[in-house]
Parts: structure tokens; C-alpha cells; sequence
């Protein structure tokens, strides 16, 4: 589990992202149902590579991530490399 200095440390360094208790979140927003869903199933693609998966509110045009490592009780490096992965998916060159 990360202490408080490295979470504030990595999560200056995602863009949008904010602590809420034991968990980052971010809600990212889309044209439509479509957008969302190409995004959620991107995301579970990541999640599923990775074993470690988000907690997901999907909603037409939006969908609100929150990551935590459960089984240590709060942050860890983990959450903040999948965040990372996450935004990379709106990477454009």
C-alpha cells in the first residue's frame, strides 16, 4: 500500500483523476452509448490483461472509473498503472 506523499505524487502526474477515500476517480465522458461501450470494453480488455479491475457506473455518454486495491485495504501502484493504461486509450498521436 502506497503512503500518502507517493499517492500525492502519482496522482499529480494522471490528468482528471481525484482521490475519494481509498480510491482514484475519474469520469470520462463520450458522444454516445457506443463510445462508452467501445470504452468500457477496451477497459475490461485492460483489466482483465492486468488483474486488477475497476469498479465501473456506466452511463449513456459517460462512464465513472474507481480504482482500489482491495485486498490491501487502499492505494497501490497497481490502481495508478491501470489509470495510466486507461488514459492512454485517448492517446492521439
Amino acid at each position: 500500500m502506497l503512503n500518502e506523499q507517493e499517492i500525492a505524487h502519482r496522482l499529480a502526474a494522471l490528468e482528471g483523476w481525484a482521490r475519494q477515500d481509498n480510491a482514484i476517480v475519474k469520469t470520462y465522458h463520450f458522444a454516445n452509448y457506443h463510445e462508452t461501450l467501445a470504452f468500457v470494453n477496451a477497459l475490461a480488455w485492460i483489466a482483465h490483461r492486468s488483474d486488477h479491475h475497476p469498479d465501473l457506473e456506466v452511463g449513456y455518454n459517460r462512464c465513472r472509473v474507481a480504482f482500489t486495491t482491495h485486498s490491501a485495504g487502499g492505494l497501490t501502484d497497481k490502481d495508478f498503472a491501470n489509470a495510466a493504461r486507461i488514459d492512454a486509450l485517448f492517446f492521439t498521436p
